[in-house]
């Protein structure tokens, strides 16, 4: 059985099949973890790029162990240090990398649709690992596969996310790959960080996180992006953590058995 798919890049159109096929291998690679020498030749001969125009710690990491577990020749590119500096522009820059006759391409961008745009220009396979606010579709993979390792299911649970929705791509890519794995997914959120018709894609909302903690199954809690001007959006940092904080008190007053899930950084205190 093999994936329908050539590129990943967004969940609002992976079929549950694809989804249920991805989450069902990386729980066969699971126990590769507990191995002594943690490394296996399933992309032996496979050379990856990894092309980060956008900081990343946890998701550049990833990417870059799981290439090197899996036996890949991986190759890392900053923008610091290469001839983008120099004005060399982002399609020659992926022509050079294309010339060298690479296999896949992992690209995290601040402009959304870069992912879409690569897989016109280059004959790789394209990840997306964050385009702008549009997705992020590993990391609501891995979501997904969180939740099913500690609750054993996703069809029928309720997921609410709660943050910053409005700037967050891991909220799009969760909502559309947790619906089409049958789970029942809310959010909770200030009125202005909220996208404008979200309600389109099915999702509930709530206003008050107490209401949102005590009706759901697994909460996915998400920082605010001040880098990407989510703070004037709020009256203050202090005024949104007495209103939408998820604390150990609201926790322990409303539903002491909730999943909780924070797909980093962590802004502590809000």
């Amino acid at each position: 059985m093999s994936l329908n798919i050539k590129h990943l890049l967004g969940l609002q159109d992976v079929s549950k099949n694809d989804i249920q096929l991805i989450l069902d291998t990386a729980t066969t690679f699971r126990e590769v973890l507990d191995r002594p020498i943690k490394k296996v030749p399933t992309l032996k001969g496979t050379t990856i790029v990894n092309l980060f125009y956008e900081n990343s710690t946890r998701t550049r990491l990833s990417f870059e162990l799981a290439e090197k577990r899996l036996s890949a020749d991986t190759l890392n590119f900053s923008t610091s240090n290469s001839s983008a500096k120099k004005g060399e522009t982002f399609k020659d820059t992926v022509r050079n990398i294309e010339a060298m006759k690479i296999d896949m391409i992992v690209v995290r961008h601040e402009s959304a649709g870069v992912p879409l745009y690569l897989t016109k220009i280059s004959k790789a396979s394209i990840i997306n690992a964050g385009d702008g606010r549009h997705e992020h579709p590993t990391q609501a993979l891995l979501d997904m596969y969180s939740i099913k390792e500690r609750l054993g299911k996703l069809q029928g649970l309720k997921v609410c996310i709660v943050g910053d929705i409005s700037h967050s791509r891991v909220a799009l890519s969760n909502i559309f790959g947790l619906k089409t794995m049958g789970a029942n997914v809310s959010l909770c959120a200030p009125p202005t960080m909220l996208p404008k018709n979200i309600e389109q894609f099915g999702v509930k909302i709530y206003h008050d996180i107490n209401k949102a903690v005590a009706e759901n199954d697994v909460l996915n809690v998400l920082r605010i992006q001040l880098e990407r001007d989510a703070g004037t959006t709020i009256p203050s940092l202090r005024e949104y953590h007495n209103y939408f904080g998820v604390t150990a008190e609201v926790i322990e007053k409303n539903n002491k058995d909730i999943l909780i899930l924070h797909p980093g950084p962590i802004n502590r205190g809000v």
